[in-house]
């Protein structure tokens, strides 16, 4: 009798605990890979802080990779071989750079691999600033003129010699590309008087101008076309040890891709204003309108394979390719393939 009625008394508590229950459950029955990889830690390291990775920054600070259960600590490499150095050495976990370097490290012989398994940006994210206003510039200005470029080798440098040949330009007999800067000083060098052109990246194309420093006179991702200009990738060993982990670091980067194809750029600058804490927010909006128009992000993470043997024509047409790795050694579409789905 006393039983009965305690259990009586209790009864709507214990019901209100199970449905509690239920529902928690059932939100993280909706968040695919969070219940496999909660509070794991990935360190990120990044080529370079621009605002042309913006999908990547609006997953951060949407808190998409946290709801998927990934803490992800980012770092900046400040150039693509610093970047690769990192992932090699285990300094960090994924790296996100140009994917080029993944194909020399293949061709150096690397005994484990560096994979691309998503892809971010599909144009060069950088532009062509001179020191006036050139309205009806061409590309056969640049004879006889001295440019500050990019590492040989790079993805900077190798998609603005392709631009030039295109244009019926030699880079080595034509024109002088400085390429003893290092990158990211090559803004304030230009400043400084050196060189009568430069290929800078945001905010320091937009930067100079505001400056009256330089003029953006080209864009090198309308002038190249459609390439895999940078995406995620890590050592094979890790993504066979951590696939619920990538699985997860993709989902939200593509939430991110979609994020940024559904949203006006005054809303994504305002979304990832406090990666760029020194940048007002009207010149984040610009930029990324910028990199809109011209179509820079993608629908999809999706590294496709027409994508891929572009970029070992660049890296072949520059002299930088020893050998051509088949597609399925570099490139692992697994899971942005489940992402798009």
């Amino acid at each position: 009798m006393s039983f009965q009625f305690h259990l009586k008394k209790r009864l709507p508590a214990f019901l209100l605990i199970l449905s509690l229950l239920a529902v928690t459950l059932s939100g993280c029955g909706n968040t695919r890979g969070a219940s496999k990889t909660s509070g794991k830690k990935v360190v990120l390291n990044e080529v370079a802080h621009s605002i042309f990775y913006a999908p990547m920054y609006v997953a951060i600070e949407e808190s998409y990779f946290e709801d998927l259960g990934i803490d992800v600590s980012l770092t900046t490499g400040f150039g693509a071989d610093k970047t690769m150095t990192a992932v090699l050495s285990g300094e960090a976990d994924i790296g996100f750079m140009g994917p080029e370097t993944t194909v020399y490290a293949h061709n150096e012989g690397a005994s484990d691999a560096v994979v691309n398994f998503a892809q971010l940006t599909q144009r060069a994210g950088n532009f062509l600033v001179a020191r006036e206003p050139m309205e009806n510039f061409s590309w056969s200005d640049l004879k006889g003129k001295n440019v500050l470029g990019g590492r040989a080798g790079g993805m900077p440098e190798m998609v603005f010699e392709f631009v030039l040949k295109k244009n019926n330009l030699n880079p080595a007999t034509d024109l002088s590309i400085d390429q003893s800067i290092d990158f990211g000083s090559t803004a304030a060098a230009f400043s400084g008087g050196l060189g009568d052109f430069t290929v800078e990246f945001e905010p320091s194309a937009t930067t100079l101008e505001t400056e009256k420093s330089g003029y953006v006179v080209a864009s090198l991702g309308v002038d190249s076309g459609y390439v895999p200009y940078t995406a995620f990738s890590a050592k094979k060993s890790y993504i066979e040890e951590n696939p619920d982990t990538i699985q997860a670091f993709t989902d939200a980067l593509q939430k991110g891709m979609q994020y940024v194809n559904e949203h006006t750029s005054e809303e994504i600058a305002a979304v990832i204003a406090p990666q760029f804490p020194d940048t007002d927010l009207a010149t984040i909006a610009a930029i990324v309108d910028r990199y809109q128009k011209q179509d820079t992000w993608k629908t999809d993470v999706i590294f496709t394979e027409d994508a891929y043997h572009l970029l070992l024509d660049i890296l072949e047409e520059s002299g930088q390719l020893d050998s051509r790795p088949p597609y399925e050694d570099l490139i692992d579409t697994q899971f942005a393939d489940k992402s798009a789905k």
